[in-house]
């Protein structure tokens, strides 16, 4: 099987505090005393993960790699006691290398935040119309609550798709047969669609890869990517962090022109 290289941006993908962000609300880390060594591991998966999956990673993305792994040095070295001047005052006081990372990420959790909030109050806004009184008795009709979905970002695509490779490298058997095989990323869009069809139009996102091979997986992701781009398919959750489920959108296949 041959993968060719294939790059895919989304809108929601912000950069690397956004990702550092997310780590932190994943792995429920105070933000005023973040656990560097811990963050650094993470934060350097999701780039091998991009890296694996032949997407483009900004070089701001890389830039904060080096800044944390210059904290996490920093953070192992031994800490000098304060000294004591002649005249009872204390010497040069220093500086948590993490302080002005800390900063950043309460200053952009503020403008995220913020941004989030005017987005809620345009949604609402245009909920909102100006027309004269009209007798709608006998037009009501009972009205099923409408069912709350929660946003998946790519982050949280890229974290089920860390835990499915360790899946399938763990399930992998120890002996196998390799065959040339190659999957052009169209044709796997055509089988994904047919096969949320077939499935009352929404599965779980692990039953997407049947093999456990990693072109095919790569292949796969690529393929959702790309359907989720051009709103084809939609994700949802029941919790933050929880499982992710696939849902095919109706006329999804048609604009595709494949069938």
């Amino acid at each position: 099987m041959i993968v060719q290289e294939y790059n895919v941006k989304i809108e929601a993908f912000e950069g690397p505090l956004d990702l550092l962000l997310h780590l932190i609300n994943r792995l429920e880390i105070d933000i005023y005393d973040i656990p560097v060594s811990q963050i650094t591991e993470q934060y350097l998966i999701y780039i091998h993960t991009m890296k694996e999956l032949q997407l483009d990673v900004a070089s701001e993305y890389l830039v904060m790699a080096a800044t944390l792994i210059e904290i996490k040095s920093k953070m192992l070295l031994p800490k000098h006691e304060e000294m004591i001047e002649d005249d009872g005052e204390f010497g040069d006081y220093e500086e948590d290398p993490r302080e002005e990372l800390m900063k950043r990420l309460i200053e952009y959790r503020k403008y995220k935040e913020a941004a989030d909030d005017l987005k809620e109050l345009e949604e609402e806004r245009s909920q909102l119309f100006t027309k004269a009184p009209s007798d709608l008795s006998g037009l009501m009709k009972e009205v099923a609550p409408e069912e709350i979905q929660l946003d998946v970002s790519l982050y949280d695509m890229l974290g089920a798709l860390q835990k499915l490779m360790r899946r399938k490298k763990f399930q992998k058997p120890l002996q196998t047969r390799i065959t040339r095989q190659e999957i052009p990323i169209e044709r796997r869009m055509e089988e994904l669609l047919s096969d949320l069809k077939m499935h009352r139009g929404r599965k779980h996102f692990y039953d997407l890869f049947p093999d456990s091979t990693r072109e095919y997986i790569v292949v796969t992701f690529l393929a959702v990517l790309e359907l989720l781009k051009k709103n084809h398919i939609q994700l949802d959750q029941e919790n933050n962090f929880s499982d992710i489920y696939v849902s095919y959108k109706e006329g999804g296949d048609e604009e595709l022109g494949y069938y």
